[in-house]
């Protein structure tokens, strides 16, 4: 794995010429061959994509989208994944206080509860984090199966988060499962707009956001996304598999900056943040 932007004095020649420096929040501790092809510890993966400082909660969401923009294949992200996007996504986790998730991605993707690593136990204790993150269902019609591992054995409580009018049999259905039922909207569904202050008020700042489509989309258009992580795999897809982000049309589309990108293996690791 080699970083190809921010630029430094290490990375290979032929790279950008004129690009900013790294802030401290998104670079790896001093003195690292940033630019060399080499395998990049946790630790160091772990300090490039700490969380900024922030006096706010922070949306970060993690994708991962072929070059010709598919989403997954035959419905999940997996067929287009790596070992090394792999890590990346492990290392998000390891830095989240909260993954949230749609109803429908737990599904496909077979949801199981957050482990804790021993690779960032030091890290999540310095933080006054929780052994493992929590996982934040939202789902409007609550219809998932309780007695799945994600809400019998999670280490931290798995939270739900629906609207008021949602069934009250299967809040009830979820609360004896063992998992935590917040409200987030009005009618039977999640607002976007509310799922961060909704997380917030129970603790959770750094927030990871592993869709679906559907979920990203409702975070950007309700303007409420801080930062993308983006794995482009080098794979082309073809068929009619769905982008990254969908549902309710922007009625301008919003500018992020780039943070950094890093390569290996032909997949680039790419992180953008509101501009």
């Amino acid at each position: 794995m080699r970083s190809l932007f921010p630029v430094t004095d290490q990375t290979p020649a032929g790279g950008p010429e004129a690009a900013p420096a790294a802030d401290a929040h998104a670079a790896p501790r001093p003195g690292a061959d940033l630019g060399v092809d080499r395998e990049w510890s946790l630790d160091e993966l772990a300090d490039w994509y700490a969380y900024p400082e922030s006096d706010r909660p922070v949306l970060r969401a993690n994708m991962v989208s072929t070059l010709d923009g598919a989403a997954m294949h035959d419905g999940r992200s997996q067929p287009i994944s790596s070992p090394s996007d792999m890590r990346i996504f492990g290392t998000l986790r390891g830095l989240a206080d909260v993954i949230v998730a749609g109803a429908e991605t737990v599904r496909q993707e077979g949801y199981r509860p957050a482990r804790a690593r021993e690779a960032f136990a030091a890290r999540r204790a310095a933080a006054g984090q929780e052994p493992a993150p929590a996982v934040a269902v939202i789902s409007a019609s609550l219809d998932l199966d309780f007695s799945l591992p994600l809400f019998t054995e999670p280490l931290v409580p798995t939270l739900v988060l629906t609207g008021a009018a949602a069934p009250a049999e299967r809040k009830a259905a979820a609360e004896k499962a063992g998992a935590r039922v917040l409200t987030a909207g009005e009618g039977r569904g999640v607002e976007p707009g509310r799922v961060v202050d909704v997380l917030a008020e129970q603790g959770f700042r750094r927030l990871l956001t592993e869709g679906g489509p559907t979920l990203l989309g409702q975070f950007v258009a309700a303007g409420v996304l801080d930062e993308l992580c983006l794995t482009v795999s080098p794979m082309l897809a073809a068929g009619d598999a769905r982008r990254i982000a969908g549902g309710p049309r922007m009625t301008l589309p919003e500018r992020f900056s780039l943070a950094s990108v890093l390569e290996q293996d032909g997949f680039l690791f790419t992180r953008y943040r509101r501009s």
